[in-house]
Formats: C-alpha cells, sequence, structure tokens
C-alpha cells in the first residue's frame, strides 16, 4: 500500500446512505489492524527520515502561513498543496469545504495564528455536493445538518456545484474576515482541484477561480500577481 494510499484511507469520510454510495458496503476490522500496522511502519521511516531537530523545532510551536479548507475526500490531499506541510499548513476539512461547519476553526487560523491566505479548495467528483443538489431527507441527521449549509441548485451539474459553493464559501469568509481582508492582512482564495478534467485545464490541476470575490480571470491573476510583488517571498523555509 503506498504512503499517498494510506493518507486516503486515513482522512476519507465514509458514508452509508445511497447517495454517497462507495465501491464497499462495509468496513473490517482485519483491514484496520493491517491499517495500524502500515502507519507504525510509515511513522518509523518518518522519524528516520529527520532530525531530531526537526521534532524540537515543531515542539515549539506553529506559525502557518495558510489556513486550508478542504473537503474531506480522501482523494484531496494535503502533499497536493506543500511538499512540507509541517508548521506551514493549518488544515481544516469538511463535508463540502465549509466555513459554516467549521467557522471556530477558520477563526482560530485567521485570527490567532495569522495565517495570510485563507483558501478553499472544492474537487471534482464531490459526493457532498452530489448529495446536496439532490433529494437527501433520509440521510442521518448530523449529515443532513451539514448538507443543510451548501447552497446549490437542485439538479445542479456537479462541477458547477462544486464551483458555486466554492464562491459562497469565499463570499462568507470575506463578511466574516472583512476587516482583516481590507487591511490587506488577509487574502482569501478559491480553488477547485480537478482530478477529473471537468473543467478541461488538465486533469490533476488546481484552479483558483476566485480571489477576493473576483471571478474573473484576468483580475484573479491581476491580484495573485500584486500581492505576491508586495509579499516579495520566494521559497518558504519553515523546516
Amino acid at each position: 500500500m503506498s504512503k499517498n494510499y494510506l493518507l486516503g484511507l486515513l482522512t476519507a469520510v465514509c458514508f452509508s446512505a445511497p447517495v454517497f454510495a462507495s465501491e464497499h458496503e462495509y468496513g473490517d476490522v482485519a483491514t484496520a489492524q493491517t491499517i495500524i500496522k502500515e502507519i507504525q511502519a510509515i511513522d518509523r521511516a518518518y522519524i528516520a527520515a529527520h532530525k531530531a531537530s526537526f521534532f524540537k523545532e515543531l515542539s515549539k510551536g506553529q506559525h502557518p502561513r495558510a489556513t486550508v479548507v478542504t473537503c474531506s475526500d480522501s482523494r484531496v490531499h494535503t502533499n497536493l498543496l506543500d511538499k512540507t506541510p509541517e508548521g506551514d499548513l493549518f488544515m481544516i476539512r469538511n463535508i463540502g469545504n465549509q466555513l459554516a461547519t467549521s467557522k471556530g476553526s477558520v477563526q482560530y487560523g485567521v485570527n490567532h495564528l495569522a495565517s495570510s491566505l485563507l483558501i478553499f479548495i472544492g474537487h471534482s467528483s464531490c459526493g457532498a455536493i452530489k448529495a446536496a443538489s439532490s433529494d437527501y431527507a433520509d440521510i442521518e441527521p448530523d449529515i443532513k445538518k451539514e448538507l443543510d449549509t451548501i447552497n446549490i441548485t437542485k439538479g445542479a451539474v456537479s462541477i458547477d456545484g462544486v464551483k458555486t459553493n466554492v464562491n459562497n464559501q469565499v463570499a462568507a469568509a470575506l463578511k466574516e474576515f472583512d476587516e482583516k481582508v481590507k487591511a490587506g492582512q488577509l487574502l482569501v482564495v478559491g480553488a477547485v482541484y480537478d482530478f477529473a478534467d471537468d473543467m478541461k485545464q488538465g486533469a490533476g490541476k488546481l484552479n483558483i477561480i476566485n480571489v477576493n470575490g473576483d471571478t474573473d480571470g484576468g483580475k484573479i491573476k491581476t491580484a495573485l500577481s500584486a500581492k505576491a510583488a508586495a509579499a516579495g517571498h520566494g521559497e518558504h523555509g519553515h523546516h
């Protein structure tokens, strides 16, 4: 089992309702025991690949440059965003990459950890978007509660619903963190990880579709270039 597949298993959200139908219906304790052994082996390899100073530095605290809100889907992985995410990305995962269902965590990342970037990442073939655009009245109450805050049109095409949801999250975040955005302390970005190439920009590409409320491609390019030039950032050297 590869490392990426193992991470996918660890971060996957399993849904029993038909709207979230998966390739297998039930879990298995024997499989879980195998996964634990693999986790332990990967952890030993991870420790061996880093010096004691690496962990000593981590123990001092975190100063993440970005607060990242992604879907819980196992296909959306941290290493897509950062080869060395430790201490650099404050990761928040939930059904449908929402602000509403994880507002406290997002507030912590932005207000207390002072992240410069808040990015919402949706993805192609999203089960939460498919569910929210259909009838999910009979699903478990707690899952229904989380789907209720995804505001998209019923019957929407999957990728259109994904983009609409991402734009909705950016709009909500701009209201929540209005003062920080206006003060130039925070950039709010919306993106879609399109492993299915639904947007015809290339399979696996992270497509930026919204920057501080602007969805026009030209304006997005200008906004990102201006921010990058102003910040004058090169490669990060956190670890």
